[in-house]
């Protein structure tokens, strides 16, 4: 009996002990490229830059004589939330997040009622270490699929590619018969603009 009592005790004991320690969370682990690119993005947050289209052989209206604005809005440790302004519309925001397995970007299609539209969330991932200033997103599965119910599936070989260089940002798109770009420049920062829609300050 008095054994018995002994090792409850010690159950007792133990639990009490295990229950009293902080367990750590699991890391987020990265690579050094992932690390520095995302850093040296993290470095503008809070700037706005006014660019321009440089290469579109689709030669699309949307942003034709439009000012366009990118703003290094908000940035955690594991996220950088950037509003992509084309003239009054504010219903572009890239998102590039740290998952552990590389770094994702995601385009956040808003309303002007700030509600999601249709085609949202569309992206990459990255699938290799990239560089310091460049990294590329090739579209993920989610993305396909919804590019395919959209009905533009040609849009499934997208790879979105983001360039941070001192004196230049670059956002890319291209696939197959495909190449768009506008370059940032990084040397004469603007005023912010308002909060993109469906966000807050």
């Amino acid at each position: 009996m008095k054994k018995y009592i002994a090792v409850v005790l010690s159950l007792c004991a133990f639990t009490t002990y295990a229950t009293t320690q902080t367990i750590a969370p699991a890391p987020l682990v990265s690579i050094l490229t992932h690390d520095n690119y995302f850093n040296n993005l993290k470095l503008h947050c809070g700037k706005a830059y006014q660019g321009k289209v440089t290469v579109d052989n689709a030669n699309s209206t949307s942003f034709a004589n439009k000012k366009l604005i990118m703003h290094v809005r908000k940035c955690s440790e594991t996220q950088l939330q950037i509003p992509f302004h084309v003239g009054d519309d504010a219903s572009r925001t890239w998102i590039i997040t740290k998952t552990g397995s590389g770094l994702s970007l995601k385009h956040d299609h808003r309303k002007p009622d700030g509600s999601n539209d249709k085609s949202t969330m569309y992206g990459g991932h990255t699938i290799d270490a990239g560089w310091d200033n460049v990294q590329a997103f090739p579209a993920d599965q989610y993305s396909k699929e919804l590019f395919v119910q959209s009905g533009i599936p040609q849009s499934t070989g997208n790879t979105w590619q983001m360039f941070i260089y001192q004196e230049k940002f670059t956002y890319r798109l291209t696939r197959q018969g495909r190449e768009f770009r506008v370059d940032f420049d990084l040397t004469k920062p603007v005023t912010p603009p308002a909060p993109p829609w469906g966000y807050k300050d």
